[in-house]
């Protein structure tokens, strides 16, 4: 009877061991493979800061051939300066790429979001398409029209949603 107790305790014991052994070798296996698999980045880490910029705001004044397109972007900090070109591509209809870029040399600076405003000009026809890239990558160019009698120098936005 004492040599059940024995033998039984040691199954218990060894089936214990075999498990614990299992269970670290599939653990180490799976570590392995995540370890394989590139990690999927974020847009913010892919595009820094400014990776939540994805929309930008603006109006967009026709006289012709001169187009001109003036507008907001709220920056992460004030340290942030903006700056933008405007490259037209010869196609029917023409389609102009509004280039905007961002330099800070800052070592530190105030996390404040801070608008900075912008206005570039182009010449193009008046079907010319628009489009935008921040930082090399290409955002939604939101774009209201100016009523007549508006001129760029007095803009002011106030655009919802």
């Amino acid at each position: 009877m004492e040599h059940t107790k024995i033998v039984a305790a040691l199954g218990i014991l060894a089936a214990m061991v075999i498990g614990m052994f299992t269970f670290t070798y599939l653990k180490k296996a799976e570590l392995d493979q995540e370890a394989l698999t590139p990690p999927v980045a974020t847009e913010e880490e892919d595009f820094g800061a400014y990776g939540g910029i994805t929309r930008i705001d603006g109006k967009h004044f026709y006289e012709a051939p001169t187009h001109t397109v003036v507008g907001e972007i709220l920056m992460p900090t004030p340290c942030d300066l903006l700056n933008w070109d405007a490259r037209v591509q010869e196609s029917m209809p023409e389609t102009a790429i509004i280039d905007f870029t961002v330099i800070n040399s800052a070592e530190a600076c105030a996390q404040v979001i801070t608008p900075q405003r912008f206005s570039v000009s182009f010449d193009a026809s008046e079907a010319a398409q628009m489009r935008a890239t921040l930082m090399g990558r290409a955002v939604e160019l939101n774009l209201t029209p100016a009523l007549p009698g508006e001129n760029p120098e007095d803009f002011e936005l106030f655009i919802k949603g």
